[in-house]
């Protein structure tokens, strides 16, 4: 119990700095519990680095901010090795860390980059591991990266490779907040310089304190029927045509079976944090739109038709059959 008011206190604090988002706050919070990656994506000025920022600042963890841009080479983030001289004048190579070496990895507009750097994170993101001059290096216990992009904006952008959103546990889309929101931002922004930052809070969850949230997430129980609807979910998304015509129509490509083991993950912790010691096919529902929108790939029939992974999704989940 002290651990999950743990994660409530830090969901709490964070929305106290970014106003308006409590659903994106929630998802984020779910993949932290869940061990995996996020991809926030929304229009700029939407408070997407300042909640990367307010989740560091009451972690007690290191937080590494990647810029990315089109002239980054991998190695501007994995780190590199060095000729150095010792005290006694004597050539040395050795190994400098990049900012990859964090543990929550703000990788700012990540879409800015070739994909050649993008492909940089791969290894680190699936395997926590980053191999540089034929050495293997580990990532530490607690490796987190929150990739910021912008959708409506192309010029001097690169899409991210499938293989590499398959990674990302999910996919969190951040919408205008309302105007009551709003207005409490303004009213934020006005408190005296320090009142409103970021990581103002001295009582900061330590790292082992969230490694063991982890533990008790992934011990939830889940009810075979529960794995089947998970299972059953996913399959729709490879063989769309079985379920309903336009799914079969608007769905090229489905998701991997990661995206299956995904959506175990984020749902267990998502009862993990409503306090229940058992994962339900609710939970599975409440976190699919976030782990599934950016595992699927969309026909031409769906783009030219305005239907969005969302709609998509809608749909699914009406038409797959939800255990008793």
């Amino acid at each position: 119990m002290a651990l999950r008011n743990g994660i409530l206190a830090l969901e709490e604090a964070i929305s106290r700095e970014v106003l308006g988002q409590a659903e994106v706050v929630r998802h984020m919070l779910i993949a932290l519990v869940a061990d995996g990656h996020v991809l926030l994506e929304s229009l700029p000025g939407l408070a997407k680095t300042r909640m990367v920022k307010a989740l560091a600042g009451h972690l007690a963890a290191d937080m590494s901010r990647i810029q990315f841009t089109p002239d980054l080479l991998p190695s501007d983030i994995t780190g590199a090795d060095v000729l150095r001289q010792d005290a006694e004048g004597r050539n040395q190579i050795a190994f400098e860390a990049g900012p990859l070496f964090g543990n929550l990895i703000l990788a700012d507009e990540i879409n800015r980059a070739p994909a050649k750097v993008q492909s940089a994170l791969l290894e680190a993101m699936e395997e926590r591991q980053i191999t540089v001059g034929g050495t293997t290096r580990k990532m530490p216990a607690l490796f987190m990266v929150l990739a910021t992009q912008n959708p409506i904006e192309q010029e001097g952008t690169y899409p991210l490779p499938e293989a590499q959103m398959d990674r990302f546990l999910m996919k969190i889309r951040l919408d205008y907040p309302g105007a009551e929101d709003e207005m409490a931002m303004l009213a934020l922004l006005r408190e005296p310089a320090g009142q409103g930052d970021p990581g103002q809070d001295d009582a900061r969850m330590t790292q082992d304190a969230l490694l063991a949230c982890r533990v008790q997430a992934a011990a939830v129980h889940v009810a075979p029927a529960v794995d089947r609807y998970t299972v059953d979910l996913v399959n729709a998304t490879r063989r769309p045509a079985d379920y309903d015509a336009d799914l079969g129509r608007w769905i090229q490509v489905g998701a991997s079976p990661r995206g299956a083991i995904a959506l175990d993950r984020a749902a267990r912790a998502h009862a993990w944090l409503a306090d229940a010691d058992f994962s339900t096919p609710d939970d599975v529902r409440a976190v699919a739109h976030a782990v599934l929108r950016h595992r699927l790939h969309l026909s031409y029939d769906a783009v030219a038709d305005g239907i969005t992974a969302d709609q998509v999704l809608d749909r699914l989940l009406d038409v797959v059959a939800v255990p008793a």
